[in-house]
């Protein structure tokens, strides 16, 4: 079986689906979890439990878009919430005027 190891844990191949949102404008600049620069024009994302640097294919499940993004940071901390996008990857799965979309991701 494969899966995606980490520092402190290992993954199975696997599917989530929940809702998704970006970070505000305020993010820009700051640190994220994993020490990185914060940029909005990034393909990355936070999620609550994958190991940085994990690719994750986003698929918005309204438009059926999709976003490969790379997990640098941790959250989204509000239920229901499985995953955090810059906004070029929302843009990508055109969410942004939405906010909060329905999605299924595939690590």
């Amino acid at each position: 079986m494969i899966g995606i190891c980490g520092l402190s844990a290992c993954f199975r191949k696997g599917t989530e689906t929940g809702l998704a949102s970006f970070y505000a404008d305020k993010y820009v600049g700051r640190k994220t979890s994993n020490g990185e620069t914060f940029r909005q024009n990034k393909l990355t994302a936070a999620h609550k439990t994958l190991p940085f640097g994990t690719k994750v294919k986003v698929i918005n499940q309204n438009n059926g878009k999709t976003v490969k993004v790379r997990i640098n940071d941790r959250g989204p901390f509000i239920q229901g919430r499985i995953i955090d996008l810059s906004k070029k990857a929302a843009r990508k799965i055109d969410m942004v005027n939405d906010g909060v979309t329905k999605v299924k991701i595939r690590y």
